[in-house]
């Protein structure tokens, strides 16, 4: 069976919140949560039940599969990583954190994500680490030291 797809994985890990925290999931529950449609939700939902991530039975509610349970777990954790990773680094704005983490949770190696998360769990660990950054960068705003725009430089290659 084919690998859900990025908006798939967004559902899932939805769901797996939603029971989480609330001990279920209906569809107007993850309408809510992801800003869309109902009717829009159900058509995923169905589409989630048919490659059995989830069961689904209409004006009830639904339920995941251990499958779906697997990657909305695994998906939440992933979330969780790159957010912790973004703030670690400096990055705080919520708004632009939550966008990144949308942009790359999708696309990340489990290679990557491993190697990220054991970089999370170090500066946790040693915090004299985290304040070592913080001293760098602090010195580097301080002197105008900043990197070039994003697009600066494109011609060098």
């Amino acid at each position: 069976m084919a690998r859900p797809t990025a908006s798939m994985e967004d559902y899932l890990e939805t769901i797996y919140e939603l029971i989480q925290e609330k001990g279920y999931a209906r569809v107007s529950d993850i309408a809510a949560a992801l800003d869309l449609q109902p009717s829009s939700v159900t058509r995923m939902v169905q589409k989630l039940d048919e490659q059995q991530y989830v069961i689904y039975e209409r004006y009830r509610g639904l339920v995941l599969t251990a499958k779906g349970e697997q990657i909305g777990r695994q998906m939440r954790r992933r979330h969780r990583t790159l957010e912790q990773f973004l703030r670690l680094i400096g990055v705080e704005d919520e708004e632009i954190i939550q966008q990144d983490v949308e942009g790359i949770e999708h696309h990340v190696s489990l290679t990557t994500m491993n190697a990220l998360r054991r970089v999370v769990e170090f500066l946790d660990d040693h915090p004299e680490w985290l304040q070592a950054l913080a001293r760098y960068v602090q010195r580097r705003d301080d002197t105008g030291d900043e990197a070039p725009p994003d697009d600066a430089g494109a011609d060098r290659d």
